[in-house]
């Protein structure tokens, strides 16, 4: 009875978030707060098994320090161009920062950009306050230091000391954008954990979650079987997965 009513309220969400309803702040999302609880493999699985394809990122798309978060994505990218306009030339991602609603997940692309750091210590520490729930980023980031200080989560393919300004126009805010392999539109979920980013499509969300929330439960049941019995065959006999 409880998960049909859990159930039921995160459906509800779901249809006024996408419906042109007034949606809940994503912090207070019952639907966002679902995929927080679970465990981004989980995620994965349940996107590959429903649908047939793969929905994380690429393998070095990493955390800067253990986290966990979830959230609808804002996403910008930048095209590599040479110029001396200074940061007016990427006013559009500093737009996207100063005006994302708390909860949400920054996806930033870079066209060509694990030489440059995209995310430093302003732009952390802006979406920190702001509160941002973390951000994922298609390139490399700067100023660890104080990232690591302020705790903001960010995923990043690397780390590099350069800068963007002079390097890059804003080509985009809020635009379907390639995140380390991955298609990332506004307002899909983005889910990460030690093991990764997975990007859920909004339009399925209430769905995968039910589905990584019964993989989650099946896989969480093996462990004491395991554990007392020791053998992994028997446990996928008594509970048809690995």
């Amino acid at each position: 009875m409880r998960a049909t009513v859990l159930l039921t309220s995160l459906l509800s969400a779901t249809a006024l978030m996408f419906a042109g309803g007034r949606a809940l702040p994503a912090a207070e999302d019952p639907l966002i707060e679902g995929f927080r609880q679970t465990e981004v493999a989980s995620v994965a699985d349940a996107i590959e098994q429903l649908y047939g394809r793969q929905a994380y990122m690429r393998h070095d798309m990493r955390a800067v320090f253990k986290t966990k978060f979830a959230g609808p994505a804002v996403t910008v990218l930048l095209k590599k161009e040479e110029h001396k306009e200074g940061s007016a030339a990427t006013q559009g991602m500093i737009e996207a920062i100063d005006t994302s609603p708390a909860g949400s997940v920054y996806v930033l692309v870079l066209e060509d950009g694990l030489d440059f750091g995209a995310v430093g210590g302003l732009m952390a520490t802006t979406m920190k306050v702001r509160g941002l729930a973390g951000a994922v980023v298609d390139a490399s980031i700067r100023d660890l230091p104080q990232i690591q200080r302020i705790q903001f989560p960010v995923y990043s393919r690397g780390v590099s000391p350069g800068t963007t300004v002079g390097h890059y126009r804003c080509a985009g805010v809020n635009i379907p954008v390639t995140c380390a392999g991955v298609t990332v539109r506004p307002n899909d979920i983005i889910t990460a954990d030690e093991d990764g980013v997975v990007v859920v499509p909004f339009e399925k969300a209430a769905e995968v979650l039910k589905k990584a929330q019964d993989l989650d439960y099946t896989e969480h049941s093996m462990y004491p079987f395991i554990e007392r019995f020791k053998s992994l065959r028997e446990a996928i006999a008594r509970f048809g997965r690995l």
